[in-house]
């Protein structure tokens, strides 16, 4: 990916399985080509931009987690 994207180009992913978001966040904040946009250093809240879908908003109400990551490249 980070041959891919060009520098200020950013890479937005959201689960709802918190093992894999937890991959995400170890693997690109380990990757020094990559900023990591949240302000906590973690994930990001859900951006005004990024639809909520049916099964996101099901899955809230049942008391699920979704995480977003936001990383952009240097």
């Amino acid at each position: 990916m980070a041959k891919k994207l060009k520098p200020g180009g950013y890479f937005h992913a959201a689960t709802d399985w918190e093992p894999y978001a937890k991959a995400m966040l170890d693997v690109l904040y380990g990757d020094v080509r990559f900023l990591n946009n949240s302000p906590a250093n973690n994930y990001c809240a859900r951006p005004e931009y990024r639809p909520l879908t049916k099964f996101e908003r099901r899955g809230l109400r049942l008391g699920h987690g979704v995480w977003d990551l936001i990383f952009t490249k240097r």
